[in-house]
């Protein structure tokens, strides 16, 4: 039988300089009452401290998860995809008291499986041309990384370039289940997500390491189907009860536990509130355009995970597309904003590194992304912002691969405003930050990489399209009462190329009632 421990017991029997796993997305998934332990226990006895902590999805709403342990000396180097919605973290990673390796989400996930059978590292060539690359920054972050070697390597196989992620063996890894059984069998009925805790299990084991699981409920042994075990209970070194899901297993920010969200009920879609006619559902509105039927979909965080998925509800296109979010769902309305990687009504909830899988391999027909920074070569900046870090989190994984990438962002940052009205843009004040640069801080995403590889590429923003060519950015289309020197060249710093048949955009995008785009362009 497996035994129980507390979270206390746990923090305590952790040596200082430990590699530890854990495993969550945003605000979901984490092991709260294991982490606050070992916070408890480093304040009031200094150990453990020196951690090593590695973990593939952002870990936080901005008060939980990773949040919990963001204390100087408990970590000392921290290897992950994203600290968007992670301030104590992100301070720690721009003043330099941590050492802080940022690698693509996908490969971190898909990282677990080389290590599960003892590998060297996961090999792919996502992450050529960007940050990640060895030849550009190596996936360091700060200064503190900087003076030291990049833990990624260029391999050539077959004289093709690859990326060599090495293997980062674990100590523990804390994995997250709704209940577990006497022989410490794992399932997650009541989780919004399954994520990558089997895989995290496996690699944690095939270097020596501990599993621990954070669980809600105990059960006999046996009383279980064998098919909603998910970890088994060989891989199970011990598990802690979170006897307060209230602030300890919370499903989602939002809520303790909700059966919509764990697939068990599905809402009726006209109880889904309907988005205001903004700057960003301009934006949304122009990207869907982009879709064709019977199209795999992916949303990134933003405008994309904001939008456009209640927008193609709005316009009854749902159920022409395939929607999918990085974080294993399929189909359904994404809920965005901190709880974005959850969906009203998902078709079905795969395990995370399974997706990838999917955006590696095949590629999804059309991607929908953010964008903080667009230069003159098409490169693509979200991941770090002056001294701010972001990280990548899926957005390498899913943009390099995809069939087509649509960036959406506003055209200008910081106080931008507008109206609409009478199926044109008004521009009330123009935004402080021009997004359009001539190079921007840090790659994430490859112009050259995508223009050379012949990928389809699209910048849609409120007041202008552009497209990607080897020649650079091309000016295919602005929206109807916006002027084109004024609002967009004089916006830019960089001249781009203009198309000989400048388009003007669809006025119905620009008025305050549903576009009636029943079917889409057939595929």
């Amino acid at each position: 039988m497996v035994s129980s421990i507390t979270a206390s017991e746990l923090a305590i029997e952790i040596p200082n300089g430990s590699t530890i796993a854990i495993v969550g997305f945003g605000g979901m998934g984490q092991c709260d009452k294991i982490l606050k332990a070992i916070c408890q226990s480093f304040k009031t006895t200094g150990s453990p401290n020196n951690l090593t902590v590695f973990h593939t999805a952002g870990q936080s709403d901005k008060s939980n998860g990773i949040e919990y342990i963001a204390e100087e000396g408990l970590i000392s180097r921290v290897i992950g995809g994203h600290w968007g919605l992670a301030p104590k973290m992100s301070k720690l990673i721009e003043e330099n008291k941590i050492e802080c390796h940022c690698w693509p989400q996908g490969q971190l996930t898909h990282l677990l499986r080389a290590m599960a059978n003892k590998l060297p590292g996961q090999i792919s060539p996502i992450g050529l041309g960007t940050f990640v690359d060895p030849r550009v920054e190596g996936g360091k972050i700060n200064q503190r990384t900087k003076a030291k070697d990049s833990l990624i390597q260029v391999i050539t196989i077959n004289d093709e370039e690859f990326l060599l992620y090495p293997s980062i063996p674990f100590d523990y890894v804390f994995i997250r289940g709704t209940s577990i059984d006497e022989n410490g069998n794992i399932t997650t009925e009541e989780e919004p997500l399954k994520l990558e805790i089997l895989s995290a299990a496996h690699a944690a084991k095939a270097f020596g390491g501990k599993v621990i699981a954070q669980v809600k409920y105990l059960a006999k042994k046996q009383s279980f189907h064998p098919k909603d075990v998910v970890v088994p209970g060989y891989l199970v070194d011990a598990f802690v009860v979170a006897e307060d899901p209230e602030t300890e297993h919370r499903q989602v920010p939002s809520a303790v536990y909700s059966p919509v969200f764990s697939g068990d009920i599905r809402t009726p879609i006209h109880s889904i509130e309907q988005i205001s006619l903004g700057i960003r559902k301009v934006i949304g509105r122009r990207a869907i355009r982009e879709l064709t039927s019977s199209s795999v979909v992916n949303l990134g965080i933003g405008i994309p995970g904001d939008v456009i998925g209640p927008i193609t509800n709005e316009e009854g296109l749902s159920q022409q597309m395939t929607l999918t979010l990085e974080s294993g769902i399929i189909g359904g309305v994404p809920v965005g904003a901190n709880e974005f990687g959850i969906a009203w009504n998902a078709d079905a909830i795969l395990d995370h590194e399974y997706l990838f899988d999917y955006y590696h391999g095949t590629g999804v027909d059309i991607a929908f992304m953010g964008a903080a920074e667009v230069d003159q070569n098409g490169n693509v900046n979200v991941s770090k912002f002056g001294s701010r870090t972001v990280g990548c989190g899926g957005f390498i994984d899913i943009t390099q691969s995809a069939k087509k990438v649509v960036f959406c962002t506003t055209f200008t940052g910081g106080g931008l405003e507008i109206s609409v009205g009478n199926g044109k843009l008004n521009i009330l004040q123009e935004g402080k930050i021009k997004k359009f640069t001539e190079n921007v801080q840090q790659i994430t995403f490859s112009g050259n990489y995508a223009a050379n590889g012949l990928q389809e590429v699209m910048y849609i923003t409120e007041r202008a399209v552009f497209a990607l060519t080897k020649e650079g950015l091309v000016l295919t289309e602005i929206a109807p009462g916006v002027d084109l020197k004024k609002d967009v060249l004089n916006q830019m710093k960089f001249q781009p190329l203009i198309a000989p048949e400048l388009k003007i955009m669809d006025a119905k995008i620009f008025i305050d009632q549903p576009m009636n785009r029943q079917a889409m362009v057939p595929s």
